[in-house]
């Protein structure tokens, strides 16, 4: 039924905590019930409250109702496969972003974000690693985040979130430019699945960066009371960066889907070189087969002149074996020079010997370049 929580089954338990902070003073703790929680907020300029770990279904359900969130909303909550998005309800904003699992994994992890006056409410599947630099630049009064309101640091937050997928990106590329070099070089069909593999997390990626980038536009656009003009102003940046991003990720993603391309045509090349190679010997050893062949006929010379005279000749033996290196040689010559055996024929030379026009001196090279 909609509204109906149900979390992971490996889900963490949950817990509450709390960094109120202002340009004077912070403070932090860890509450145990949501209405503590509440109460912090309006006495402080900024309230952070996160809840890490959804395997609390009560728990979830009070923090719903001590901060007036919608059971659907809440609901999307708990079912950890949303897409990036934004909603918009009267007294707060509901963000869902995706965040890397780990550095360089393009396994990713959802962050539900609501906004409110003069208070962030973050869930977590599990304490975010990307995260980690925005709560020191709290602690440690570093940058603006002391100064500025919950919506500045909802912006850094998500600015944290899509910065974390550049690491992802560019062990991607690396993977990508591996497999390239080894199709390049010696291709077999070990690291096939792995093209497949990198092709499949592309397009994961692809999946979140998308919806992230239409996400953050409308937070950029201006439409939410709760998003001031000078934080839409750093919500700019952070569209460039997921722009960025899909650019960077669109490329990978072509490379990507060459790769299987480059690697049956190298197997295709290779396959028709070993069948060159068997062509040419047996091409070879065809007229050595029906030379050895009508000397191998059992013909009575006695009987006949004309039954195979060279069969009482002394020289006959070596005559026979003459005749088969001289048409071997004739074929190996012949296939050089079509250009299957070695480089090939030389290509005739164009035009007479001496007839290269001299390179142009002076004003002559220039000629015209100013013109108009």
């Amino acid at each position: 039924m909609p509204g109906t929580l149900a979390p992971p089954a490996d889900a963490r338990p949950t817990r509450i905590e709390v960094l109120a902070y202002g340009p004077e003073a912070i403070r932090e703790a860890r509450v145990e019930t949501p209405e503590q929680a509440r109460a912090q907020v309006g006495q402080h300029p900024v309230v952070w409250i996160r809840v890490v770990g959804l395997g609390d279904v009560e728990l979830l359900r009070r923090v719903g109702r001590a901060f007036g969130i919608h059971d659907l909303a809440l609901e999307d909550v708990v079912h950890v496969h949303q897409r990036p998005k934004l909603e918009e309800f009267d007294h707060h904003d509901f963000i869902v972003v995706r965040v890397p699992a780990a550095a360089g994994s393009p396994e990713t992890r959802q962050v539900s974000l609501f906004l409110g006056d003069g208070f962030l409410l973050s869930f977590e599947e599990e304490e975010v690693a990307a995260f980690r630099p925005v709560r020191e630049r709290i602690e440690r009064d570093r940058g603006r985040l002391r100064a500025r309101g919950a919506d500045y640091l909802a912006y850094a937050l998500l600015d944290a979130a899509i910065d974390a997928f550049f690491p992802v990106l560019e062990q991607q590329g690396e993977r990508v430019e591996e497999l390239e070099d080894w199709l390049t070089a010696a291709p077999t069909g070990e690291r096939v699945g792995e093209i497949h593999e990198v092709r499949r997390e592309l397009l994961g990626l692809r999946r979140v960066l998308w919806p992230a980038r239409e996400m953050v536009g409308s937070l950029t656009r201006g439409q939410s009371p709760r998003i001031s003009d000078e934080t839409a102003l750093h919500l700019r940046d952070c569209y460039d960066h997921t722009v960025q991003l899909l650019d960077v990720l669109e490329t990978y993603r072509e490379v990507a889907t060459g790769l299987l391309d480059l690697y049956l045509s190298a197997v295709s090349y290779r396959l028709n070189e070993i069948m060159k190679v068997l062509t040419i010997i047996a091409t070879i050893f065809i007229p050595l087969g029906f030379i050895a062949g009508v000397y191998g006929m059992n013909f009575d010379p006695s009987v006949s002149p004309f039954n195979m005279p060279e069969l009482r000749w002394r020289f006959g033996y070596p005559f026979a074996l003459g005749l088969m290196l001289a048409v071997a040689g004739a074929f190996v010559i012949w296939f050089r020079r079509l250009g299957w055996l070695g480089a090939g024929p030389k290509p005739a030379a164009s035009g007479r010997a001496g007839s290269e026009a001299p390179e142009r001196s002076g004003p002559d090279r220039t000629a015209g370049l100013g013109d108009g």
